[in-house]
């Protein structure tokens, strides 16, 4: 009997897997998700998560040297340089991903009152959402429209 399509590839070479590796854990989504909304200080990061100072500068660290986020050192008058965290282009390619999960977290796991935060387009306001397309520039509209190819 053959195995799924899906199963036929080597697990090591799986980019789900490796992925997970660089930000399959809580607090690096929600410094993410501050990253996104232009949050950029330590302090400001950490007030925001909730997350332990140690965790928050592994994290942030972590983040660094995955080319997600760079630091670029700031000066307030009066006070040591410091360091503020700024998304890469590896770090915005994420976006979407971030998107993702919020609009999973609003459809499946909002409180009564609905989700907390609506994402808009600036230029005309109408809400933001994820879209798959094919490389011919159709629409997907579930996992049951796509077959995976092993490369290998």
């Amino acid at each position: 009997m053959l195995k799924p399509t899906a199963l036929r590839y080597r697990p090591e070479d799986c980019s789900i897997a490796r992925s997970l590796e660089v930000l399959g854990e809580r607090w690096t989504i929600l410094v993410l998700r501050e990253a996104f909304s232009g949050v950029r200080r330590f302090d400001d990061i950490q007030q925001n998560t909730g997350a332990p100072r140690q965790v928050l500068s592994q994290r942030l660290a972590h983040l660094v040297e995955h080319g997600i986020l760079r630091r670029v050192p700031y000066q307030e008058p009066g006070q040591r340089q410091r360091h503020e965290y700024r998304l890469t282009e590896k770090g915005l390619d994420l976006y979407p991903v971030l998107v993702g999960l919020l609009h999973w977290g609003d459809k499946y796991l909002a409180d009564e009152g609905g989700p907390s935060v609506r994402l808009t387009h600036k230029d005309c306001g109408a809400p933001v959402r994820v879209t798959m397309l094919c490389a011919d520039g159709h629409e997907i509209g579930s996992a049951r429209e796509v077959r995976p190819v092993p490369l290998s």
